[in-house]
């Protein structure tokens, strides 16, 4: 049987945001749900996805 995972949450451990596969940011792998979780956060700033704080 096979299993096509289409939700994933962000690989950013600070962020609680759920991303689709298909429009994530991929780097090295992994899921993101923006380029901010994506690039570690280098200024601070979050997603900016309501209810989600991350800065990394």
């Amino acid at each position: 049987m096979e299993t096509t995972v289409e939700m994933v949450k962000c690989a950013c451990s600070d962020c609680v945001c759920v991303v689709g596969t298909a429009k994530a940011i991929k780097r090295d792998g992994r899921f993101y749900c923006s380029d901010a979780c994506a690039d570690h956060h280098p200024d601070g700033a979050g997603c900016h996805h309501a209810g989600c704080e991350c800065h990394g």
